[in-house]
């Protein structure tokens, strides 16, 4: 009865969410063995309208005939990249600015008044649970993102039923 819970609430931890998308891109990066094949090959709105990734409004009216019918407009290896850029900055952290850059960046975009700051610390339950949701639901579509990429690549090579 207990592992039931544990298993139905871990479906929306962040954790989980994270290790699902290093293992999707991981997956993504043992099957993609010649990244160069990818360039100029368009990862169109269908593909991932079925994987359940939303699209840009603008994006949204076209048809998957049309010529601008391509996601943000990049090809698949665009998308690669920067999936992988996203698992480094997960695995290995991102490059901060030095603390008095960030300090003085934060102070300028919040006012930097001192009686805000008794307010902000309020609602940091809040903050952190938006942010939190946000950042999971982000990470989930990634991840079909990457799903996405894999399965296309398979197409594209002519191997449907590869690793499967």
């Amino acid at each position: 009865m207990m592992q039931i819970c544990d298993s139905y609430s871990q479906k929306y931890s962040l954790f989980n969410a994270m290790n699902r998308f290093i293992g999707a891109v991981n997956n993504m990066d043992q099957t993609v063995m010649v990244p160069s094949l990818l360039r100029d090959v368009p990862l169109l709105l269908e593909e991932l309208d079925a994987a359940g990734a939303v699209c840009p409004p603008g994006d949204a009216a076209l048809t998957p005939g049309d010529p601008g019918a391509y996601f943000s407009r990049r090809d698949m290896y665009s998308h690669y990249m920067l999936l992988k850029s996203i698992r480094n900055d997960i695995e290995w952290g991102v490059v901060q600015p030095p603390a008095g850059e960030e300090a003085a960046r934060k102070k300028d975009k919040l006012g930097g008044g001192p009686a805000e700051e008794g307010e902000g610390e309020e609602d940091l339950e809040q903050q952190f649970h938006y942010h939190l949701s946000g950042l999971h639901s982000v990470l989930s579509k990634l991840t079909r993102k990457a799903n996405v990429l894999t399965n296309r690549y398979k197409q594209e090579i002519g191997v449907s039923s590869w690793g499967q």
